[in-house]
């Protein structure tokens, strides 16, 4: 009798008496059909679950890493931050202090009128503090040409303290229908600045720290 034929006489109501070949064949088909339906019913989410695992594990260890090295050069950034603060503050103390802004508010002016410049308008603004300086805009009305431009620009650079000019709006337009080697009008705002003292810089300091 055929394997087939042996599968059609059985006895669905008496295992038991069941060919041994058959009893052995329904028990491997019984275990594949449990661990299958283990395996899609667990150990699938399990292995999904453990692909999420790992792929957080390498996120982890690489965020480790960069925060580690972060860590091991903080002495050297902060060496590096010291030589940066003193090397702003040298570069500030070339600005005027508040003593000798007026006096170079004057010297500027003095430069424009040397160089040949009519000043119409020369008037310096309200200061305003920010976080390690002071600007102080002065409005502008100045007739001149090219050249006297040029050595008012030239003066003003060589004058015995660091001057920095900033303009803002500016409009320069010639007088007259002569625009080559012709009189130039000036107009707009310009700004100068100066570095605060020990004390001005606490009091900023302060107010920072109130604020935020």
């Amino acid at each position: 009798m055929s394997f087939i034929d042996e599968l059609n006489s059985l006895d669905t109501s008496n295992p038991g008496g069941w060919p041994n070949s058959i009893k052995l064949a329904s028990v491997v088909f019984l275990a594949i059909l449990i661990l299958v339906g283990g395996y899609f019913m667990f150990i699938k989410d399990m292995k999904v679950n453990l692909e999420g695992l790992q792929k957080k594990e390498t996120e982890l260890k690489n965020t480790y890493s960069f925060k580690y090295q972060k860590a091991a050069q903080l002495d050297a950034y902060k060496e590096q931050l010291k030589e940066m603060e003193i090397i702003l503050q040298s570069m500030l103390r070339q600005l005027p202090s508040k003593n000798e802004m007026s006096d170079l508010i004057v010297d500027v002016s003095q430069t424009a009128l040397a160089s040949g410049i009519e000043n119409e308008l020369f008037e310096p603004g309200a200061e305003s503090i920010k976080d390690f300086y002071a600007e102080k805009p002065i409005t502008l009305r100045m007739k001149g040409n090219y050249h006297e431009f040029g050595n008012f620009v030239s003066g003003v650079a060589s004058l015995p303290r660091v001057v920095i000019l900033t303009m803002h709006d500016i409009s320069l337009k010639p007088l007259g229908d002569s625009v080559l080697g012709g009189r130039l009008l000036l107009e707009g705002t310009a700004k100068t600045y100066r570095y605060l003292d020990d004390e001005e810089m606490t009091t900023e300091t302060a107010g920072t720290g109130a604020q935020r």
